[in-house]
């Protein structure tokens, strides 16, 4: 074989060569495996080439020729991606869309493979070391160069772009400039190899070595501008930047790093064996410090926190720093640990001064609770001064009287009998006359209280006026209230009450008025106030007559 077969070999082992002194020269991070697997793709089209050379099996020859497009193929998106990433594109890779950038590489891929009825590529002379190429190279030849040109527009616009920094730009910059010069090895080769005529010699090698040369540029981009090391060229940045301090120690309590925010009080440099008591200030109680510093010390790897006082000297006011501890763990084991140190005096300051406010708003709610609990209770009294007679302690007749009306206009609605008792304490001007007004006023509440024994829940007794009294029983028949009656004139008659500068106990007897509502008519409901009237005239006069009979009994009124 002459020297024209080895040419491709030879670029082939230069690149080889550089993939080796990036994968031994640099601390490989992400960026880089995926660096070195576009490097490694990069290296099959001249080993392709070579092979093409090295046999003489027809079919050989073709895989090698397809095996070499669909790599050109896949280095073209790769171009693409590898673009977006460099000029910080790459939130255009988490939508759904960028799916669809695969797919015309795809199909150029697809047609290489296929090369259907041989429109991509089929050989002279007997073999495909030196082939004729189809109409459809020329359609992968324009989705290839499609995506060379948006990967082109990208930088461009990045060069031009008035927000991104000069660091991302001096990157794109020398990225741009390899992949130009491969473009120009490319274009050279396809005008000096495909378009030119068949008499005209072979000039072998020339993508290969468009491809070794940008790969130079690239190679001197990750080691002069470190274009994969973003995550080395931001952290310092990112650390520093950071409003916490932090400090980072190895296994064996070394300090390793720093940053900018640590407080300048905490006297540490990198290079120095930490102790993790010289942080901790003079003044602190032992009781507060101690869990902190043995969980530190015996369980290195429970993370631990404590919060602080420095007092600075020519400060006025103490730093209180909260402290954190953290294991820094790799494969279940403590390499390491991270402490940081967050300034909170001005978050202590508002605590405090929250805490200050938070007792005066409690001071001022409780004065207002009390205040609402007053103003609660004097409407309770005013509530029930309203509804009760101020002498018994029952409810007055207002309260009666609208709690009948409301009974009146549901009735229609909601019929259920009930019952009106109208009672009249016998002579009862007799006992103020020799008793006296205040006597009178105490058999008054006695005998509503020995009522009160009788009733039940839900009976509503009022007091109609002077000795008078009216007693609501509600969802009560003729019989249950002739009984309920019955027994309230009983409880009366033997009450026995007992009234200061009198020397015996006085007894009274009581007259009543009974009156059973078992009905009333939709018309009558829609007039409650004429319908007491006529309710109360019927009781009265059930009363008047039970009077007249001689007192101390009930009489049923006609209703």
């Amino acid at each position: 074989m002459g020297l024209i077969v080895w040419i491709d070999l030879i670029l082939f082992c230069l690149l080889f060569a550089l993939f080796v002194y990036i994968f031994a020269s640099v601390t490989i991070t992400k960026l880089h495996k995926v660096y070195l697997g576009f490097h490694f793709s990069m290296m099959l089209w001249p080993f392709s080439q070579f092979a093409i050379k090295t046999t003489d099996n027809l079919e050989y020859q073709l895989f090698y020729v397809k095996l070499a497009f669909v790599d050109l193929a896949l280095l073209s998106i790769g171009w693409l991606l590898f673009t977006l990433f460099l000029t910080g594109q790459s939130q255009f890779l988490r939508t759904t869309k960028y799916a669809a950038l695969f797919i015309p590489a795809l199909i150029a891929a697809l047609i290489v493979v296929y090369n259907p009825k041989s429109m991509f590529v089929e050989p002279i002379n007997g073999g495909y070391i030196v082939r004729d190429y189809g109409p459809l190279f020329w359609l992968i030849v324009s989705i290839l160069a499609a995506y060379v040109v948006i990967s082109l527009f990208v930088m461009i616009m990045t060069l031009a772009s008035k927000i991104k920094t000069p660091r991302i730009k001096r990157q794109v910059r020398q990225v741009l400039r390899g992949m130009i010069v491969m473009i120009l090895f490319i274009a050279a080769d396809i005008i000096c190899n495909v378009t030119s005529p068949k008499s005209f010699p072979v000039v072998p090698g020339l993508t290969s070595l468009g491809i070794l040369v940008s790969v130079i540029f690239f190679v001197i981009a990750i080691h002069r501008d470190k274009v994969l090391d973003i995550v080395t060229i931001a952290h310092q940045d990112i650390i520093d930047t950071i409003t916490l301090g932090i400090l980072v120690l190895d296994e064996n309590e070394i300090v390793v790093e720093i940053n900018q925010s640590l407080p300048p009080y905490i006297n540490l440099h990198i290079g120095e064996r930490f102790n993790i008591e010289v942080v901790v200030p003079q003044g602190e109680s032992i009781s507060k410090t101690r869990p902190f510093l043995d969980s530190y010390q015996e369980s290195p790897l429970n993370p631990a926190e404590i919060e602080l006082t420095y007092r600075v000297y020519n400060a006025i006011d103490p730093f209180h720093v909260k402290i954190q501890v953290a294991p820094i763990v790799v494969s279940h084991t403590m390499v390491g640990r991270i402490i940081t140190f967050q300034d909170i005096t001005e978050i202590r300051h508002l605590i405090d001064e929250t805490h200050s406010q938070n007792e005066v708003l409690q001071r001022r709610n409780q004065s207002l609770i009390t205040i609402q609990q007053e103003l609660f209770e004097t409407n309770q009294k005013l509530q029930r001064m309203t509804i009760t007679d101020s002498l018994t302690g029952c409810y007055n007749r207002s309260y009666l009287t609208h709690q009948l009306e409301l009974k009146v206009m549901k009735h229609n609605r909601a019929p259920e009998p009930f019952t009106i008792l109208l009672l009249d304490i016998d002579f009862f001007k007799s006992i103020n006359d020799t008793y006296g007004h205040l006597a009178g006023d105490a058999v008054l509440r006695s005998t509503v209280e020995a009522i009160q024994r009788t009733l039940r829940k839900n009976d509503i007794l009022a007091r109609y006026g002077g000795e008078e009294f009216v007693i609501y029983l509600p969802n009560t028949d003729q019989d249950g209230a002739n009984s309920l009656a019955e027994r309230i004139k009983a409880s009366v008659e033997s009450n026995k009450i007992i009234v200061q500068q009198v020397e015996s106990p006085i007894s009274i007897t009581i007259s009543m008025g009974l009156l059973f509502i078992n009905h009333i008519t939709s018309e009558d409901s829609q007039n409650p106030q004429a319908v007491l009237n006529t309710l109360f005239d019927a009781v009265d006069k059930a009363l008047y007559q039970a009077k007249n009979e001689g007192r101390n009994r009930i009489v049923n009124a006609q209703g």
